[in-house]
């Protein structure tokens, strides 16, 4: 399919369908234009692909799709008084549309991602904020993280979109209070634990009492001090953890233990603007160790400099090439 800017190539149902994303991404779209855009699709399968193949444009555009908020809105999508919210917009019916073809991960995380926008609750680049939700849980959010009110199937609990929390889920609570990430999901009816979502890549871990995490048709249970990843349809095996540097972060640092630098590498770059790019990929196997302050993770790049000899060139942008 053509680019959206070039109307005049465009037949006439990729029009509308480039119509009905400008109407839904205005600020500006209700519920009537969900149900009439519902309608849309429905009439044929060509109707369904136009709208799934200009949504995935648009998403893969990132910043750039704004254009397509310009220019005149769907024919016949009529506004109504009870306008959306973002989320409910993109939870609803943009998401059960295109079903994941909007997960796009922005090159260098330079802006939220199209799941991130329908969170409730982020924060920035090294921000940490403390928020209390449903039946007295109190959740920490760490960097660059995004959470969602609320779980599929209507019941207590969250949807981590993106980044890393710290769950503490007081006793006695009537219902469990349920964590869903990355496809899986976290249960407890009393604990706490910490869960983290970065590409593709769910990692949960019990810190106190139990907590049970399912994925696929597998679940596991982990008590104090264990930790489970899973991905790309793997659930993997029960580990024990050290909470002090899992942790760490709670405490406003970053613990590297005989951490290859290649993860040191990709940690640095959840806490800062910009990237730091390793292009000795032999390096990336390095041990590191060290504790430093999370406001200030260019100090890393300091000691990983003086330890491994390694040039250091800054870029515009906050990019860093390390070599």
């Amino acid at each position: 399919m053509v680019r959206p800017d070039n109307d005049d190539a465009l037949d006439p149902l990729e029009r509308e369908a480039y119509a009905w994303i400008r109407r839904l991404t205005s600020g500006e779209a209700t519920s009537a234009d969900v149900e009439a855009l519902k309608h849309w699709r429905s009439r044929s399968v060509a109707h369904a692909e136009a709208f799934a193949s200009a949504s995935r444009l648009w998403g893969a555009m990132g910043p750039a799709g704004e254009h397509l908020r310009k220019g005149q809105s769907a024919g016949n999508a009529t506004r109504r008084p009870s306008v959306l919210t973002r989320r409910h917009m993109i939870g609803g019916a943009l998401a059960a549309s295109v079903a994941g073809a909007m997960v796009v991960r922005p090159p260098f995380g330079m802006w939220p991602s199209w799941l991130e926008l329908r969170a409730d609750y982020r924060t920035q680049v090294g921000e940490q904020r403390r928020i209390t939700v449903m039946d007295g849980v109190s959740i920490r959010m760490n960097t660059r993280t995004s959470i969602a009110l609320g779980t599929r199937d209507g019941g207590a609990g969250i949807e981590l979109v993106a980044g890393e929390a710290s769950i503490s889920v007081p006793a006695p609570v009537t219902r469990p209070f349920v964590v869903e990430a990355g496809g899986g999901r976290a249960s407890t009816l009393n604990a706490n634990f910490e869960i983290r979502v970065l590409d593709t890549s769910t990692c949960v871990t019990c810190l106190r009492q139990q907590v049970d995490v399912s994925y696929g048709q597998r679940t596991v249970t982990l008590r104090d001090k264990q930790q489970v990843s899973y991905g790309n349809g793997v659930l993997g095996a029960v580990a024990d953890i050290d909470p002090e540097v899992v942790s760490a972060w709670t405490n406003g640092v970053l613990l590297f233990r005989m951490t290859p630098l290649s993860d040191v590498v990709a940690e640095l770059n959840r806490y800062r603007s910009g990237r730091i790019v390793l292009l000795n990929a032999q390096l990336g196997s390095r041990p590191v160790n060290g504790r430093f302050r999370i406001d200030r993770p260019d100090d890393v790049l300091t000691q990983i400099e003086q330890a491994f000899g390694v040039t250091r060139k800054t870029l515009p942008g906050g990019v860093v090439l390390l070599s």
